[in-house]
Parts: structure tokens; C-alpha cells; sequence
């Protein structure tokens, strides 16, 4: 996993400061940064034009326009002129070496937008816009430098953004690049040193982005275990027995030594499921709400919920239903939630009163995510979405490697089901929570059918053969 920020410009000032790095210093690597890039993807002679703002991220496309000089063809775009001093010296170094400035946008096989990096709090002005709109019309291969312009400093699109195929994002990681309206625009991202390590330049953190390779699965690494060993999971199964059958396979295929449904009634489940109407003396956690409905009374959730000190997993209609949320209190016990943003404006009402819609969930996920740990702090709180969000004790995670072949139906509980497994198996909710969202993306990535037609079982399937990676 990877350190990021909600802004770099302390780091900067520590380079100034404490390492004697100039801001001049900073560019040219910055600039050395995408001009690697390109030459790892592009033969010399390849033509690339660049899109330069007033300011620093301008400068450093300026820079990087010097860097290439002699090796490709390169047109420089200055539309607002260069207004601050670093921008400026760096026009006078591209000139002097016989780089001259172009008057029109035109294709070519590099397309850099060095507009506007971090920082952008404001919509872009109608120009702006029109000039965006003539970039993301280009052919040419496109390429961000820091932050795609239109992308906010919050993540919002001011109101829409550079398409960038690859974003070289300089000196850490930022959290504008990880909301869910950005995901779109940014392409992949790659982080780039100015002059020190990425140890060296970044400051402490509790905010990663996840990878792959992050994932630990349960591996059953001891030949001297039994089905005990790998817990208990009960799933309570309601209204919608579907989603908690989904649920409870999704357990039992990622390592639950045990998987119970807890019903009312009889069901027909597969034949390596249980069922019960009481949680089993044996189980080990809980996961309740996907399909639950108003299937059980709050006199039994009591008793079998509220009531145990059992680490559980609240999903779905969970978010409904005042007693369960009774559990959110219980600081002794391990508890993960997993709402997608309209559950989470419902569980945001009943807690606190105060209505959120949709949307600003959306613009504002990281501090909707950071309010409500500061509130529980001892609560998983994994927050659904294109990047999915995990937050405890003060730690935020992003899993930024979910696609759209996952927004289908009955996703969500095999996601409850792959936490309740880990948390029977021992995991802390945290843990559950980090290595079940990328357990389930690793799943969604091995999908090779079309975009559209991807079904839970269809990742559950898909569980057996991780280890094997």
C-alpha cells in the first residue's frame, strides 16, 4: 500500500526548506518524471503537444517541452500566457533553446495537459472549458501532469476534467484522484520523486491506497486443523433469502470452517450450508441485513445480536432497523458496516439526525467517512462505491481497483460474505474489511465475459482460483 494526502504543499516547503531543494529543483524532476514516461511509450521523433496553464503546472510543462526538444516534435500551447515566476523562466530556458509557442490545439501523438494541477477550488471559467472539451476530442495518447485539469482539490469535476489515460501525479499521492467522480478521468496513476525517495519527501500518513498485492488470503498453511479451526459464520437469512444465501456461499467458499443460515423458516439452501433458527453455540461471527427485511422481531435480533459479544457484519437493511444499530455502540465487540452511499444517508439520519443526501455523500466521501469515524471510532466503516472507502480508528484505506462489471445486484453480499468468513476465521474488522474488498475485486478482475454480465456466483467462482496467483 502507498501513502496519500489531501494536499503535498507541507512536503514541498520541508524540500525548500530542510533539503535545500529549490522549487526549480522540484521541476525539472517532476518534468523528468513524464518525460520517462513518454519515452518508455514512444519512439523519439513522435510528435507531442502540450497544453500549459499561467502558473506552475504550466511551468512544469514547460520544462518538460525543453526536456524533449531534439528528441520529438513538440508544440507548446500557452493560452493564459505565463504568469508566475517559475512558469516565466521557464518559457525565457524553452525559448532560448529554439522552442516556439503554437497559436491553435492540434492532434499529435502525445497529448499533455499541464493546465492546472492540485489545488483547483473553483469551477473553470467557460475558456477553460471549451478548451478541455477541444483536448479530450484529440486522438493523441493523454497525459496529466499532477492532476487532470478540472479535477477540484476535494475530487469534485469543476464541473468536468482532462480524460487522462495516465496521470504522473508528483512528489505522493493525493486524495483528489481517489473520489469516485475522478475515477473516469484519471487513468492510471503513477506517482513521481522530486529529487529525494518517496520515504524521504512524504510525512506520516494515515491515509493508504490499496494494491493487489496487499491482499493476504486465508491460506491453510497447517495440515493439523479441522473444520473448527476455520470458525463459524452465521448469516441471518430473510425476506429476500437470495442475498443471504449469496452471502452465506461466498462465506463457506472463502474459508469459513462452518457457514449457518439463520432462518425462520425452512429453505432450501446448498447442500454445504446449513440452516437453524437460533445463531449456533458454535459461531464464531454474524452477518445480518442483505434481504432481511422485517423477517425477524427486534426481541429476537436482540437475543441474537445485540445481545452477543460476537464480531458482526451490518449490511443492507440493517441501516433500517434502530435495534441493530444498537451494535454501533458496543465498543467491546467488533463491528464492520458496509452501506453503499443512499444506506449510508440512512444510517447518517437515525444516528444523527441530520439528512445528507446522495450526491454530497458522493462529492464529499472522505469527509463523510472521517465525521462518521470521528464519532465511532472503534466501528469498520467500509463505505461502497467505485473506490471503495475503510476507515478505523483514525486510519482511512481507499481500494481503488473495483470496475463496473461489480454494479450488479447481489455483489454487496458476497462482500458481506467474504468479511463475516475473515472475521470468523479470526480477523480483526478492520482486517475483514481491507482484505474482503480486495478479495472481491481481485474476483470481478479474473471476470472475462462482458462488462454487463458478471453475477455474484460468478465471483464466488472465482475464489478458488486466487491462491494459485
Amino acid at each position: 500500500m502507498q501513502k496519500f494526502f489531501q494536499s503535498c504543499y507541507e512536503m514541498d516547503r520541508r524540500c525548500y526548506e530542510a533539503y535545500g531543494l529549490s522549487e526549480d529543483i522540484l521541476m525539472e524532476h517532476a518534468a523528468r518524471g513524464m518525460a520517462d514516461a513518454i519515452g518508455e511509450r514512444f519512439e523519439k521523433g513522435a510528435s507531442v503537444f502540450i497544453a500549459c496553464g499561467p502558473g506552475n503546472n504550466g511551468g512544469d510543462g514547460l520544462v518538460l517541452a525543453r526536456q524533449l526538444h531534439g528528441d520529438y516534435r513538440v508544440s507548446v500551447f500557452l493560452p493564459m500566457g505565463a504568469k508566475s515566476p517559475m512558469a516565466k523562466l521557464q518559457l525565457e530556458r524553452a525559448t532560448k533553446i529554439g522552442l516556439t509557442l503554437c497559436e491553435e490545439v492540434k492532434d499529435a501523438d502525445v497529448v499533455v495537459d499541464a493546465l492546472f494541477g492540485a489545488g483547483l477550488n473553483r469551477e473553470l471559467d467557460d475558456a477553460t472549458q471549451k478548451l478541455l472539451h477541444r483536448l479530450n476530442a484529440l486522438r493523441g495518447f493523454k497525459l496529466a501532469c499532477d492532476v487532470p485539469t478540472g479535477v477540484g482539490s476535494d475530487g469534485r469535476l469543476m464541473p468536468f476534467a482532462f480524460e487522462a489515460e495516465l496521470t504522473m501525479t508528483m512528489g505522493a499521492l493525493k486524495e483528489a484522484l481517489y473520489l469516485d467522480a475522478a475515477k473516469d478521468v484519471v487513468g492510471e496513476i503513477v506517482c513521481v520523486d522530486l529529487g529525494v525517495a518517496r520515504n524521504k519527501y512524504e510525512m506520516h500518513s494515515n491515509t493508504f491506497v490499496l494494491e493487489a498485492e496487499d491482499l493476504i488470503l486465508p491460506s491453510r498453511l497447517k495440515a493439523d486443523a479441522h473444520k473448527g479451526t476455520f470458525g463459524h459464520a452465521a448469516v441471518f437469512c430473510g425476506e429476500k433469502e437470495g442475498a443471504g444465501i449469496i452471502a452465506a456461499t461466498a462465506a463457506s467458499r472463502f474459508g469459513a470452517g462452518l457457514t449457518t443460515l439463520v432462518v425462520h423458516e425452512k429453505v432450501a439452501p446448498p447442500p454445504f450450508l446449513m440452516h437453524a433458527t437460533d445463531v449456533p453455540r458454535t459461531a464464531t461471527a454474524l452477518a445480518v441485513g442483505m434481504g432481511l427485511g422485517n423477517h425477524f422481531e427486534a426481541e429476537f435480533l436482540q437475543r441474537q445480536v445485540i445481545g452477543t459479544h460476537l464480531p458482526v457484519v451490518l449490511d443492507a437493511d440493517a441501516f433500517y432497523s434502530e435495534a441493530l444499530l444498537e451494535t454501533l455502540e458496543q465498543k467491546a465487540r467488533e463491528v464492520v458496516i458496509t452501506p453503499h452511499p443512499k444506506e449510508f444517508t440512512v444510517l447518517w439520519e437515525r444516528l444523527t439526525g441530520e439528512k445528507l443526501g446522495v450526491e454530497e455523500v458522493q462529492q464529499r466521501r472522505f469527509a463523510v467517512v472521517r465525521r462518521f469515524n470521528a464519532r465511532y471510532p472503534h466501528v469498520t466503516l467500509l463505505l461502497k462505491g467505485a473506490n471503495m472507502l475503510v476507515a478505523q480508528e483514525e486510519q482511512l484505506f481507499v481500494n481503488p481497483l473495483g470496475s463496473s462489471v461489480l454494479s450488479k445486484g447481489g455483489s454487496g453480499d458476497v462482500l458481506s460474505g467474504l468479511i463475516v468468513s475473515l472475521l470468523a476465521q479470526g480477523y480483526t474488522g478492520l482486517d475483514a474489511a481491507i482484505h474482503g474488498s480486495l478479495v472481491l475485486t481481485a474476483a470481478a478482475a479474473r471476470f472475462e465475459g462482458a462488462s454487463y454480465a458478471l453475477l455474484p456466483t460468478d465471483l464466488i467462482d472465482a475464489l478458488a482460483d486466487l491462491e494459485q496467483n
